[in-house]
């Protein structure tokens, strides 16, 4: 090689390719890219500062062109929104906030004349304390057949003043409230895994599997492609409730089989839901969010007769080191190989800091960050792990904005604030707005093209110049890097679906590794690593440049080759 290589410049949303129909790809989701749309923050279409449906379908052609294959929406139900729309209050309305069922049929219809795919949430762990059953479950009073259907618990202690067993709630807190009967004396408990108002449903009920089989068939006859399972690892709680016996169980998520979370039950609900989806042309799929101790206890929520998806949170909690992503790359791999699933792959959501601002700073804190770092830094590593993420085998996910290279907003006032979370004072950081601001679409205007009435978090002065209009058509941006990629992965023949990966011999903090005529190398180091050249540069997050037969890849920096030279 006797040029320096630099990535290749991007096709424009006028020149990308034309999308394949959503009849015509059969096992789509084997290797499809999922791009994540939180609808507050994505296009407002009203001018009330919030985002809507309608705002989302207007911007569909953006995300054909993006090059992706499938949009999940994340909760537009009727909802008081005291958990931002995962505490539902009816599963088969759309909150006025967000628009009318009319919009979301007209969203799935021009989604599928683009050639994209639908993917809703579903949240089947907990209702909203306004839903119709929880409602009357507390009006009727004790010994009420609807209280069944959730947990309620007389208390504990001499009057029942004390919670039914020691749980704790994810968001802080016990994870018990005590109701006023009717009468207006205290009585009952109920269980809320999350925020009081969102009690747990019990799904030993049998009313309770009816209701979301029901609403499955609702949503799935409405045209949807899928549903991404909220707290798919919830529902099924340990016989008797008991005690978990230690205090600060938030420490123990992630680490240990906890009684009210990846309990085995969760299993058999599943392979009900699987033979309703199975009804259904089109290769419909289920997505579990579901947190597990490892990913052998994940592949377990993806066997045959499950669910089709599960996140791999592993993959997202892994830092910027060689070493660690090559460890969790192996695991994943050889999790999901017996099962016949693919693994997936993502690197940021609505729950957690955006990994632009996480590779920003020094490992070891956390996903949740309020520290801006070295912001150069970050987008550059952002930018590498993106490349490296869409290499791997199996299906990718993109959370809205991560292709502007977006960072997370880690100075908002806390009077704006409004995650759930952070007002409880325990829990959660609670800071999970500074990845929920809503994005920039133009350079100008009071809410960078988001919508004309302002937006409902504040969105920084540099917005302007990472926006989409700045962005399209500028070689080298992220944005066209991320089309650019897009597109190479759904046209080269190694790209995409597969199980498994050849590493290559590298030196130490880089990741080399082939997929048939593909080859990628990721180098997660500070400083240049001079290479062999593997065959004609692809695609590079960085400047890749070089003489002769070898060739010098950047500091945190990915590129990408094939070894047909043509």
């Amino acid at each position: 090689m006797s040029q320096q290589h630099s990535a290749a410049p991007a096709p424009t949303p006028q020149t990308a390719p034309a999308p394949t129909t959503v009849a015509e790809r059969p096992d789509w989701w084997r290797d499809a890219v999922i791009y994540q749309v939180y609808p507050r923050s994505f296009a407002d279409a009203d001018g009330d500062g919030m985002g809507d449906l309608e705002g989302i379908r207007s911007r569909l052609p953006y995300l054909r062109d993006l090059g992706v294959d499938a949009v999940w929406l994340s909760p537009f139900y009727a909802s008081p929104q005291a958990d931002a729309g995962y505490d539902v209050a009816d599963y088969r309305a759309v909150d006025p906030m967000f628009g009318t069922l009319p919009d979301a049929d007209a969203l799935i219809r021009e989604a599928h004349r683009l050639g994209l795919r639908i993917i809703v949430d579903l949240v089947p762990n907990h209702s909203s304390d306004q839903h119709d059953w929880f409602r009357q479950a507390v009006a009727e009073g004790p010994g009420s057949p609807l209280r069944e259907r959730y947990h309620f618990r007389p208390g504990k202690g001499p009057d029942g003043e004390l919670p039914p067993n020691d749980w704790e709630s994810i968001f802080g807190g016990p994870a018990w409230t005590r109701v006023t009967e009717p009468d207006g004396t205290p009585g009952e408990w109920y269980l809320h895994l999350f925020a009081p108002e969102q009690p747990d449903f019990n799904w030993e009920h049998p009313a309770v599997g009816d209701e979301f089989r029901s609403i499955l068939r609702f949503w799935l006859d409405m045209g949807v492609d899928g549903f991404r399972i909220d707290v798919a690892h919830g529902m099924v709680k340990a016989d008797g409730l008991p005690d978990l016996g230690s205090h600060e169980q938030l420490k123990l998520l992630g680490n240990d089989v906890m009684p009210f979370f990846d309990q085995d039950g969760v299993h058999d609900i599943y392979r009900q839901w699987r033979r309703i989806l199975d009804e259904y042309d089109g290769e419909r799929i289920f997505v579990a969010e579901a947190w597990t101790p490892t990913v052998e206890r994940t592949a377990h929520y993806v066997r045959p007769d499950e669910l089709h998806q599960a996140f791999n949170f592993q993959y997202l909690g892994t830092y910027w080191d060689a070493a660690e992503l090559r460890s969790v790359i192996d695991r994943t791999l050889d999790a999901m190989r017996p099962v016949g699933a693919p693994a997936t792959w993502v690197l940021s959501n609505h729950d957690v800091t955006r990994h632009a601002t996480r590779f920003a700073n020094p490992p070891g804190l956390g996903t949740q960050i309020r520290r801006a770092g070295d912001r150069k830094l970050g987008l550059r590593r952002a930018r590498a792990a993106t490349l490296l993420m869409l290499a791997l085998p199996g299906s990718a996910y993109v959370y809205q904005g991560e292709e502007l290279g977006l960072p997370d907003v880690v100075d908002l006032p806390d009077e704006v604030r409004q995650d759930p979370a952070y007002f409880r004072g325990a829990g959660q950081d609670g800071f999970r707005d500074g990845c929920r601001v809503p994005i920039p679409w133009t350079r100008g205007g009071g809410s960078y093209g988001f919508g004309e009435g302002g937006s409902w978090l504040p969105q920084p002065a540099e917005w302007g110049e990472l926006s989409v209009e700045a962005q399209t058509g500028v070689a080298g941006s992220t944005l066209e890097l991320y089309r650019a990629a897009l597109a190479l992965r759904r046209e080269h023949p190694a790209l995409g679906a597969g199980d498994a990966v050849e590493w290559l011999p590298s030196a130490e903090g880089v990741l080399a590794f082939r997929r048939g005529e593909f080859v990628c190398v990721a180098n997660t180091t500070s400083g240049p690593v001079e290479v062999a050249a593997p065959g004609r540069l692809l695609l590079a997050s960085g400047e890749v440049t070089g003489t002769g037969g070898s060739v010098t890849v950047p500091g945190d920096t990915t590129a990408w080759w094939t070894a047909d030279r043509a």
